[in-house]
C-alpha cells in the first residue's frame, strides 16, 4: 500500500513546541525542591520528560487542520433499500458525505424523506441530472432542463438549491456551463458498479486514495454500501478526516 500523504500543520502551531517546553520547565521549578538525591532527581526528570512528550503529542493532535482531508461521494441515489443503510452507518461513524442525486429517483418510493434526512444530518446534496443523461449530447436548453428539474425537487424538499453538479459519465455539457454551478468529477473511481465485490472495492480505494482525493461510489448497491463503510473505518484509522465536497474544494 502506498504511503499516505500528510497534511501540513498550519502556521499557528509553529511555535507550539518551545512554548510547551517552557511550561514544562516552569512546572519543574515550582514542584521539585532545590535538592534531591541524584537517583531520585534522575527518576523525576525522566518522568517529567515523558509527561512533557505526551503533552506535546496531545497538543499537536488538537491543532486544527492537521488531519489529511478526503471526500467520499455517492452517485445515482437516493435508493429506498440501501441509502438508509448507508446513512445509518455514516451517522454512527460521525462522517459527512456528498450525495449526487438523480431527480427521477427522488420522485419514487417515498425517497423525498431520504433527501430530507441527508440534509438534516449535514450531508451535502448535489445534482446528477433528472434522467442520468449524458449532458455532452444535449443542447444547452436540454441540459438546463435536466438540471433545473432536479434543482427544483431538491429545493422543495430542503429549502436549498444545489450548486454542485456531478455530470453523468463525467461528460460536461456543450457550450458554457451555468455560472451558478460547479461541475465536479472525481479523483478515485471505486468501480463499485462494475465489480460489485466488497473486498475488491475496498482494496482499490484504500490503495489508491491520497490526501484531498474525491472518492466516487454509489449508494444503490449492497456491496457498495458495505465497502463504503469499511473504507471509512480503514481510512479514519489511518488518520484521514472525511468532509463534504464543498469544504474540500474550498480548503
Amino acid at each position: 500500500m502506498k504511503k499516505r500523504a500528510g497534511r501540513k500543520i498550519g502556521p499557528g502551531s509553529r511555535n507550539l513546541k518551545p512554548r510547551l517546553q517552557a511550561l514544562g520547565l516552569v512546572w519543574l521549578f515550582l514542584t521539585v525542591p532545590l535538592y534531591r538525591e541524584p537517583q531520585a532527581l534522575e527518576a523525576e526528570t525522566a518522568a517529567l520528560s515523558a509527561a512533557d512528550s505526551a503533552d506535546r503529542e496531545s497538543a499537536m493532535d488538537s491543532v486544527p487542520g492537521t488531519a489529511p482531508l478526503i471526500a467520499i461521494t455517492f452517485d445515482d441515489g437516493p435508493d429506498a433499500e440501501w441509502t438508509p443503510v448507508l446513512l445509518d452507518g455514516l451517522k454512527e461513524r460521525g462522517v459527512k458525505a456528498t450525495f449526487f442525486l438523480i431527480g427521477a429517483n427522488i420522485s419514487q418510493d417515498g425517497n423525498e424523506s431520504l433527501v430530507r434526512r441527508m440534509y438534516a444530518e449535514g450531508h451535502l446534496i448535489g445534482n446528477h441530472t433528472y434522467h442520468h443523461v449524458n449532458l455532452a449530447k444535449l443542447s444547452s436548453s436540454g441540459a438546463e432542463e435536466e438540471l433545473g428539474m432536479t434543482d427544483q425537487l431538491i429545493e422543495e424538499i430542503t429549502g436549498a438549491s444545489p450548486f454542485l453538479v456531478r455530470p453523468p459519465f463525467g461528460a460536461f455539457p456543450q457550450g458554457e456551463e451555468e455560472p451558478d454551478k460547479l461541475y465536479v468529477k472525481w479523483t478515485v473511481d471505486s468501480s463499485d458498479w462494475v465489480t460489485k465485490n466488497t473486498a475488491e472495492i475496498v482494496r482499490k480505494v484504500v490503495t489508491d486514495v491520497e490526501e484531498n482525493d474525491i472518492i466516487l461510489m454509489h449508494d444503490c448497491y449492497e456491496t457498495s454500501v458495505e465497502a463504503a463503510l469499511q473504507i471509512v473505518d480503514i481510512l479514519k484509522d489511518e488518520g484521514y478526516e472525511f468532509v463534504t465536497l464543498d469544504k474540500l474544494l474550498m480548503d
